[in-house]
């Protein structure tokens, strides 16, 4: 339920709002811009009296909510969210770019590419520690010594690191080391990992599920804001179809779509949305052009001997050239790095 009031209202009919609904039991999300003011209201709904609402002070009248998802519905909060990660922004006009292998291999690997990539315009080095695979063959992951690798590349760069978890036993070593927990396609409906996140005050990267329809996807996003995490990045980054040709089919309209439902930022992974390092760079743009706060792109220095996903991944040179594109791009969509 929203509960719209007048712009022009003082604080104190707003808090007299919010005690009459916080009384009932219910959870109460505060949104007020320059011309609008709302509140949020989250629980047992049916127990409100709307007579009894409208008769308030400064109320102008309420609006029920369709959706399943509340905190992370636009109706909720009609101006976009800005992921603050430790000075560097994603959402609005912010553009963040989360480059880096699928793989931290060696500590001279992760350094040597974290290094290009800033050169290039990355804003956040993104590498895998812990690696969910479909075969218990191949490589996992150096598990907490790649964590430690990750750190070792962000003192060298100032690079913020994206990793993602597995487990929840490894919260506590994620919240002290990494800068933005990333929660893979698999883990998107991981319920217990969610709720526990949601107890952090860490930004998530909430990718969509294999097969994840928009609304599931946000669901989980309201599983984590649910429980008081609101700094949520939501990744596009391609949906099981029929089509077998690329590794998934890539949902850009998924984007446009999330920015009407949702004030979430959205990016969008094109090198695990189509398995091919020739399919990254035009993806890339549409994603920009299509309105994407951002892009996760898997960059290694020695493709042919990467442990894992080395034929989606651009070499150094060639992620170079991705970003001035996709820097002229954004400047036409009003985005700066």
């Amino acid at each position: 339920m929203i509960i719209v009031m007048n712009p022009k209202c003082s604080e104190r009919e707003v808090k007299a709002v919010e005690n009459e609904l916080t009384k009932q039991g219910l959870g109460v999300n505060l949104s007020q811009g320059s011309t609008f003011c709302i509140i949020g209201v989250v629980g047992e709904t049916r127990i409100i009296d709307p007579d009894k609402i409208l008769s308030f002070d400064g109320v102008d009248k309420i609006l029920k909510v369709e959706e399943p998802f509340k905190k992370a519905n636009r109706l909720f909060k009609p101006e976009d969210t800005i992921v603050n990660v430790d000075g560097t922004l994603v959402g609005g006009n912010h553009l963040g770019i989360m480059a880096g292998p699928c793989s931290v291999e060696s500590e001279e690997q992760i350094i040597e590419i974290a290094k290009s990539i800033k050169e290039s315009g990355a804003n956040f080095l993104r590498g895998g520690a812990f690696k969910p695979r479909t075969s218990p063959y191949s490589f996992q992951g150096l598990e907490l010594e790649g964590l430690k690798l990750l750190k070792v590349a962000k003192k060298e760069t100032g690079l913020p690191i994206v990793t993602e978890i597995m487990s929840t036993k490894y919260i506590d070593e994620f919240v002290n080391n990494v800068d933005v927990i990333q929660v893979g396609a698999r883990n998107m409906q991981n319920f217990d990992l969610l709720k526990e996140l949601g107890k952090t005050n860490k930004p998530i990267l909430l990718k969509r599920g294999l097969s994840a329809t928009i609304e599931e996807w946000l669901m989980s996003a309201e599983y984590i804001m649910a429980g008081g995490n609101e700094n949520i990045i939501l990744c596009e980054r391609g949906i099981r179809t029929y089509e077998t040709y690329t590794r998934n089919t890539l949902d850009l309209s998924a984007i446009p779509v999330i920015k009407k439902l949702s004030h979430l930022p959205v990016i969008v992974d094109p090198s695990h949305a189509t398995g091919y390092w020739y399919l990254v760079e035009p993806l890339a743009k549409a994603a920009i052009a299509a309105g994407a706060d951002g892009l996760m792109i898997e960059v290694h220095n020695n493709p042919q001997c990467a442990l894992s996903d080395g034929q989606q991944s651009l070499k150094p040179a060639l992620f170079d050239k991705v970003m001035k594109k996709v820097k002229v791009l954004a400047e036409i969509e009003g985005k700066t790095l």
